[in-house]
């Protein structure tokens, strides 16, 4: 892998002038002495470090189902993007690609207050009576219904292209993670997921972002997409806790 970034992913990054260039290639260079870039995988990793200013970060990722080979394929298909709140789609790129990004805000409100069911859960199902999910490149970054309702979802037959789900919190948040982990093996759906409390909207967007990248660099000729194989970094989450950390 290379350490060299295009104009692009420094725009991307909010950096626009030389000077901020020059930041955040050296941002870059501090977070390439923690964690390689040897794979794809590690480019995520890479991605997670940099947006949270958390070294460990790295070490909570989750993939299955070679989800930057499924992500980059839907993103030059021009898949839409669909967040569960507008922060996450105000920090994904419009830049480098053809999608639509869209939230789920403004619906599912009358659902909601026939059944009780929290807005984003409704908001979730409520596109998914849609076929808005098939797919779809999913980026969950605040909501644990949201991707609780999805999940269930899935169990039903829905088919997104890949899911980025990085919900934070303490209620509901590691276990809505883990339950996108188990439909996405059961079901074959390509998933970016972490472990642990942490998370959010803006780890969400830039692990998309990273989609968008690596589907830039498909289309560029640095990356063989057919040619990638089996997704590299691929952890096994069993026996994870809460804190992420591997139980003694």
């Amino acid at each position: 892998m290379t350490s060299q970034h295009s104009d692009e992913e420094y725009a991307d990054l909010g950096a626009t002038t030389q000077e901020a260039m020059e930041i955040a290639q050296t941002s870059l260079d501090i977070v390439g002495q923690f964690v390689p870039d040897e794979t794809l995988a590690d480019r995520f990793r890479r991605k997670s470090v940099h947006s949270s200013g958390d070294i460990e970060f790295q070490h909570l990722l989750r993939f299955g189902n070679d989800p930057a080979v499924a992500g980059a394929r839907a993103v030059l298909d021009g898949r839409p993007i669909v967040t569960d709140i507008s922060m996450a789609a105000a920090g994904i790129t419009e830049r480098g690609h053809d999608c639509t990004i869209r939230t789920t805000i403004g619906n599912g409100d009358e659902l909601a207050e026939e059944t009780g069911m929290t807005r984003s859960a409704a908001a979730t199902l409520e596109l998914d009576r849609e076929g808005v999910y098939d797919g779809a490149i999913v980026t969950i970054g605040n909501a644990p219904t949201a991707a609780l309702t999805l999940a269930d979802c899935i169990e039903d037959g829905t088919r997104p292209a890949v899911v980025v789900a990085t919900p934070v919190g303490f209620v509901k948040a590691p276990e809505s993670r883990e339950r996108i982990r188990e439909v996405g093996t059961e079901y074959g759906v390509p998933t970016i997921t972490n472990v642990g409390r942490r998370g959010g909207s803006g780890l969400a967007a830039a692990l998309t972002n990273e989609l968008i990248h690596v589907a830039r660099d498909a289309r560029e000729g640095e990356v063989d997409l057919d040619a990638a194989g089996t997704f590299e970094g691929s952890d096994d989450s069993s026996g994870d806790d809460a804190d992420g950390r591997k139980d003694q």
